[in-house]
């Protein structure tokens, strides 16, 4: 099997455990960056995996202290 090395918001929202509406915010926030193709952000697992690593222990709905990826 191939992991895959993207996934879309859904796919995320699933694979972390984080809501979807919890994730949109984060992108429209500008804390995760994405790859737009059309109307679809594509978030990469790389960044996904960081963003998770440096927010440990963070409240994601207290969105001034959540630390974007860059």
């Amino acid at each position: 099997m191939v992991e895959k090395i993207a996934m879309t918001i859904e796919e995320a929202a699933e694979y972390t455990g984080i809501g979807r509406n919890t994730l949109r915010l984060l992108v429209s926030e500008r804390k995760i960056p994405v790859l737009l193709i059309g109307r679809k952000h594509i978030i990469r697992t790389d960044t996904l995996t960081e963003f998770l690593k440096i927010n440990q222990g963070v409240d994601l709905l207290d969105i001034d202290s959540v630390k974007s990826v860059s």
